[in-house]
């Protein structure tokens, strides 16, 4: 973790906006992939929104992370364990990280469309309370 770079309150406004605005096109994406039957590109975009959300949040807190892990320890610790966040979403950004994982690294990754649906839904939940978390 390292410290937001040094912007104003105006800047920093602009790039919090900015990530959630990256967050909902990649939802919007994932939908789109979803309903073409690519699977797997629908789990990378859910991760990728769930993760540019976080990015918003953490980026309102001045702070910023180099490493996917970084950011995913950072979400545990600071807003599941601080109890800003319940548990499930902790739990829910773990699960897409590892979907992406496997179907961005895996050979032969398979996702079932019931799964990938639910997913999508879980992620419009998911950007929905990381915009709570911003101050306003």
């Amino acid at each position: 973790m390292t410290a937001g770079p040094s912007v104003n309150p105006a800047q920093k406004e602009a790039l919090v906006r900015y990530w959630f605005e990256k967050a909902r096109e990649s939802l919007e994406s994932a939908r789109d992939e979803y309903r073409s039957g690519r699977l797997s590109f629908a789990m990378n975009r859910i991760y990728y929104a769930c993760f540019y959300a976080l990015t918003g949040v953490f980026q309102d807190r001045n702070k910023t992370f180099k490493k996917h892990k970084g950011l995913r320890s950072a979400l545990h610790r600071d807003l599941v364990k601080g109890g800003i966040i319940d548990a499930q979403w902790g739990k829910f950004f773990d699960e897409v990280f590892e979907s992406r994982q496997r179907g961005d690294y895996m050979p032969i990754a398979v996702f079932e469309s019931a799964q990938v649906e639910e997913s999508l839904e879980e992620a419009r939940q998911f950007l929905n309370e990381m915009e709570k978390l911003i101050v306003k």
